[in-house]
């Protein structure tokens, strides 16, 4: 027996709440990446870690809030706390494999389309990995070709958004490609999802269905709560906010330092 899949259980309470994640961690990781590239070599790493760190965590905060509105009506729906937190181990490494090929070598079309498409198999890996974390009473079954479109725009969201990392400037144009981004995950998010069918064992009908917020709530909180932080540091960091550091001493990327002994005052 089929079951009756509804994700949007609340309306659209949970889809706009999981793009708006989408878009806050792809920003914070588009400004930490576009930072990266503004400071010495000592720092890099650092930089391009809180990025990727911020991307994986918007991506699955994203696919975990989503999830929240997804219901089978006749079988209530649980989490494996193991699979959940994994699939969220596989977002941050190979956003950050993605990150950092990019961000050491460059808008190259190898860099790129090696980068992109680590990290898109990493969110379509970390999309499939929380599905298969889930425990209901019957079985998931997904369209063939409509997971491999779901990978492919994994894919190609992932790639455009490495290009924007390192190519795009400011503060509006970074939050134009954080939109972006935000409506292709999404759009990832929900073309998976339209893949997936329940197949019900037989005494699933008579248990009653319910929405997996319970389960999912409490798992949310540590990555919110580090994107926020990572917000915070991105807000307060001058050569971000301003395009220049007084601190270091130089006026931004393609602005050589003063020598030494020499003043900026003329």
């Amino acid at each position: 027996m089929q079951g009756t899949v509804d994700g949007f259980s609340y309306g659209l309470v949970t889809p706009v709440a999981a793009y708006v994640m989408a878009c806050l961690g792809g920003a914070l990781g588009l400004r930490c990446t576009a930072r990266s590239l503004m400071n010495e070599r000592a720092r890099k790493a650092g930089w391009l870690a809180l990025g990727a760190t911020a991307i994986g965590s918007g991506i699955w905060t994203m696919h975990f809030i989503a999830m929240m509105g997804f219901a089978v009506k006749e079988t209530p729906v649980g989490y494996d706390v193991t699979l959940t937190y994994a699939s969220l181990g596989v977002a941050v490494v190979m956003v950050g494999i993605g990150v950092f090929i990019v961000g050491h070598r460059g808008v190259s079309p190898m860099a790129l389309v090696t980068g992109g498409t680590i990290t898109g198999l990493g969110i379509a890996t970390m999309h499939y990995l929380g599905m298969a974390g889930m425990r209901l009473r019957g079985q998931l079954q997904y369209d063939t070709f409509t997971v491999a479109l779901s990978v492919v725009i994994a894919v190609v969201a992932a790639t455009v958004a490495l290009w924007a990392a390192v190519s795009i400037r400011g503060f509006w144009p970074t939050l134009g490609a954080s939109l972006v981004m935000g409506v292709a995950v999404s759009g990832m998010h929900y073309t998976g999802m339209a893949a997936l069918s329940v197949h019900l064992h037989g005494a699933a009908t008579a248990a009653g269905g319910g929405t997996s917020t319970p389960a999912l709530m409490p798992m949310l909180i540590g990555p919110a709560i580090f994107l926020f932080l990572a917000g915070a540091v991105v807000l307060f960091d001058p050569l971000l906010v301003m395009g220049r550091s007084d601190r270091q001493g130089y006026g931004g990327p393609g602005i050589p330092r003063p020598a030494p002994g020499t003043s900026r005052r003329r």
